[in-house]
């Protein structure tokens, strides 16, 4: 259905208008679209007649039937031609398409314009519709204002949530920060641990108080030092030698470690002095070397770069106590070591010469330890011409086996004064110690030799057996049973043995220092003795027995490093030409 209508003033326009509206109610438009539609009809209308002339406005309703749109979906169309004039002058024509949700009805749309009754309703229905579109955008400033709302409050949210994950980012940043902190703080820490473990180790290796001296320096520069001076005390107290720093005098007065520099170190446990006179340019940390009674010196420290870290001088602290306890125990070692050996050589006197006896001797401290042990080896006339020759071992080193060695020897020549063999000598010589040192043992074996016998009488007490060689060269162990330890508490009686021993015949009584390794034992160790001692001709030990006793030592301790102390007695009866 088409309709036209000559549009040439404001009635026909505003008939027109109305015939639209009527058309689009009874096709069931919406009112809002509906509203929209005469609107925009009533806005070209207007500039239509500002134009002039007639324009033709045609409303067509059916059904529409383009690709796009739904499959005979009811549409009404308007279409504003313009006037030849306006069309003349390039003015395109309005159009406008508006779909219906129902067929288009035969309503009458020509309406009488002096008819007040129809103008009347005409302008009732458009403000039924413009109110129900002024409703619509209530309603829609509502939605918008709740939607302002709540997206004022999203807002507001997102901007918490930005500042919660930047503070959580800043958190997380300071965490990475305290953990990287603390990891090179753990380094740091465990590379001190180390080097004073290792630094320690190297100090407390040597018994030697001026190797300890030369390796400080070399431990600390140029890592945790640019310099290291180290002055000792001697042992009288007094301090000589060349000027120190005011620093290093008070912290040998007080014994606290002390720091000289323009400005305070602020040093855990050290005081802050003024710079020194010496070095007013360079900063010195001056700490004493502390023992029980009174500093042993002081070691006065350059740092390697402008100033030492605190954790850095508290290990240094450590390290320097530690080197004074190592200082310490050398001295007392040295000390200890020159009391004994003064003593040991005291004992070990010169070797008699009777009549067709040659006696030759060889004693050698460990390498480890002390270095003096209870080994010893003597040799005496008895008032009936006899001679004892004996060799012994006190369990133990140091100055108390040393003493111990003194009196036994000493108990023994007591002893054998008033005569007796060997085994009778033994056994007074147990119960000698068992009496004097309880907890104290020793070993020997004790030779006696007469002139007018042509025999050696021996006897042992867990000590290791006596080597005889024979003149044709023979050699083997006097293995007989020997007697226990002597000091052990058990009641003994020693007994003696006696072998022949021709002219040229060499006995050898020794040590276990001698023949036993750790990772060997005794009896291999005896076996190269007697080869030892089998190599030499009749004439070598006749002519340089002395020289006999090293050429045994040399194979038999081809090694440096001896575990305990060595003792060889070698008892040579010439031969009769």
């Amino acid at each position: 259905m088409t309709r036209t209508w000559q549009i040439s003033d404001v009635t026909d326009a505003a008939l027109a208008r109305i015939a639209t509206a009527r058309l689009a109610t009874a096709c069931g438009v919406p009112p809002v679209e509906r509203t929209r539609l005469t609107a925009s009809l009533g806005a070209q209308l207007r500039l239509c007649l500002t134009k002039g002339g007639t324009w033709r406005l045609t409303l067509e309703t059916g059904t529409d039937s383009r690709p796009a749109a739904g499959a005979g979906e009811h549409v009404l169309h308007a279409v504003v031609t313009p006037s030849p004039e306006a069309a003349a002058a390039g003015q395109p024509p309005w159009r406008v398409t508006v779909p219906c949700p129902e067929a288009a009805p035969d309503v009458r749309t020509d309406g009488a314009v002096d008819d007040p009754a129809e103008l009347a309703q005409a302008l009732l229905g458009a403000d039924e519709d413009t109110a129900l579109v002024l409703e619509r955008l209530t309603e829609q400033e509502d939605l918008v204002d709740f939607h302002r709302e709540e997206l004022q409050q999203t807002n507001q949210g997102v901007v918490a949530l930005h500042a919660e994950l930047d503070a959580a980012g800043r958190a997380q940043r300071e965490a990475f920060a305290a953990e990287r902190k603390a990891r090179t703080e753990a380094e740091n820490a465990r590379r001190r641990l180390t080097f004073l473990a290792d630094a320690s180790a190297v100090l407390t290796a040597s018994l030697d108080h001026h190797e300890i001296v030369r390796r400080l320096p070399e431990l600390l520069v140029p890592e945790y030092a640019a310099s290291v001076d180290i002055w000792l005390f001697d042992q009288d107290g007094n301090r000589p030698g060349p000027a120190h720093a005011a620093a290093a005098v008070v912290a040998a007065r007080t014994g606290r470690p002390q720091y000289a520099a323009a400005h305070p170190g602020g040093l855990p446990g050290v005081d802050d002095q003024p710079p020194s006179a010496l070095a007013p340019e360079r900063p010195l940390l001056c700490i004493p070397l502390p023992t029980r009674q009174a500093p042993l010196g002081v070691v006065t420290l350059s740092p390697p770069g402008e100033r030492w870290d605190p954790d850095d001088a508290v290990m240094l602290v450590e390290l320097t106590r530690r080197a004074s306890i190592a200082i310490d125990h050398a001295q007392r070692y040295q000390h200890n070591r020159d009391i004994a050996e003064t003593l040991q050589r005291a004992l070990l006197t010169e070797l008699p010469a009777p009549p067709g006896l040659t006696l030759a001797a060889r004693y050698l401290p460990a390498t480890h330890g002390l270095n003096i042990g209870g080994d010893w080896y003597d040799a005496f006339r008895q008032p009936d011409g006899g001679v004892i020759a004996v060799v012994g071992d006190v369990t133990g080193h140091g100055l108390r086996a040393a003493v111990m060695m003194s009196q036994l020897r000493t108990a023994l020549r007591a002893y054998a004064v008033d005569g007796g063999s060997p085994g009778q000598l033994l056994t007074r010589l147990h119960t000698f110690l068992h009496h004097l040192q309880p907890d104290l043992f020793a070993t020997a074996v004790i030779a006696r030799f007469h002139p007018d016998d042509p025999s050696v009488t021996w006897a042992a007490a867990g000590h290791p057996p006596p080597v005889l060689r024979t003149p044709d060269g023979r050699v083997r162990t006097l293995d007989a049973k020997p007697g226990a330890m002597l000091g052990i508490p058990l009641r003994q009686e020693i007994a003696d043995h006696t072998v022949p021993m021709a002219p040229g015949s060499t006995l050898a009584l020794y040590t276990d220092g001698l023949v036993e390794r750790r990772a060997r034992g005794i009896d291999p160790g005896i076996a190269r003795l007697t080869q030892a001692l089998g190599s030499f001709g009749p004439a070598e030990l006749d002519a340089d027995l002395e020289g006999s006793a090293e050429g045994i030592l040399r194979p038999m301790l081809s090694d440096s490093e001896r575990d305990d102390d060595v003792c060889l007695l070698l008892c040579h009866l010439r031969g009769r030409g």
